[in-house]
C-alpha cells in the first residue's frame, strides 16, 4: 500500500509544484497521514486536492484505510530548505550543536541561513551599554532544530 500511496502523492504534488511533502506515515491499521507545506500558504483546498487524488485512486474493497492530509503547523520545526525561504523576515529560534540563537531570518541560501538580531553590549570605552546589530551564518548541517517564533503584538 505504501508504494501505491507514494506514487499517487508524487503525481498529485507534481500537479501543484508549489506544494511539497513534509512527511508520510502509514500505521499498521492503514491510517495514512500526509503533512504538506508550500512555498506560499497551504490552503484547505490544497489539502482537499491532495486527499482526493489519493483517496479516489485507492480501493477500499481491496484494503480498508483512513486518510488525513494536513498542512505543516506553524509550531512545527522547519525540516526542509524550502521552508526557510518562505520564512525570510520572520523570527526564528535555531538550535545548533553548540548553542541556541534567536533572530530574524534574513537569508536562506543553498548551504546556510543568515540570522540577524540586536544585542546590548558594554560600550567600547566608558560605562554603560550600547545596542549593536549582530549577524551570523548557520550551515543547515549544524541545525538541530529551527522553529518560527510566534509573536503577538
Amino acid at each position: 500500500m505504501k508504494e501505491k500511496v507514494e506514487k499517487l502523492l508524487e503525481k498529485a504534488l507534481e500537479e501543484n509544484p508549489s506544494l511539497f511533502l513534509i512527511s508520510l506515515t502509514i500505521s499498521s491499521a492503514n491510517h495514512i497521514q500526509i503533512i504538506i507545506d508550500g512555498d506560499e500558504a497551504v490552503s484547505v483546498q490544497n489539502c482537499m486536492d491532495i486527499s482526493r487524488a489519493i483517496e479516489h485512486n485507492l480501493d477500499r474493497e481491496e484494503e480498508d484505510f483512513s486518510l488525513e492530509v494536513l498542512s505543516a503547523g506553524v509550531s512545527e520545526p522547519l525540516t526542509q530548505k524550502r521552508q526557510y525561504k518562505k520564512n525570510i523576515g520572520r523570527d526564528l529560534k535555531v538550535k545548533t550543536q553548540e548553542n541556541t540563537i534567536e533572530g530574524t531570518l534574513i537569508e536562506a541560501a543553498n548551504e546556510a541561513i543568515k540570522l540577524q538580531w540586536k544585542a546590548r553590549e558594554p560600550k567600547p570605552t566608558g560605562k554603560g551599554k550600547v545596542t549593536v546589530e549582530k549577524e551570523t551564518e548557520i550551515p543547515y548541517s549544524t541545525i538541530v532544530e529551527a522553529k518560527v517564533m510566534i509573536k503577538f503584538k
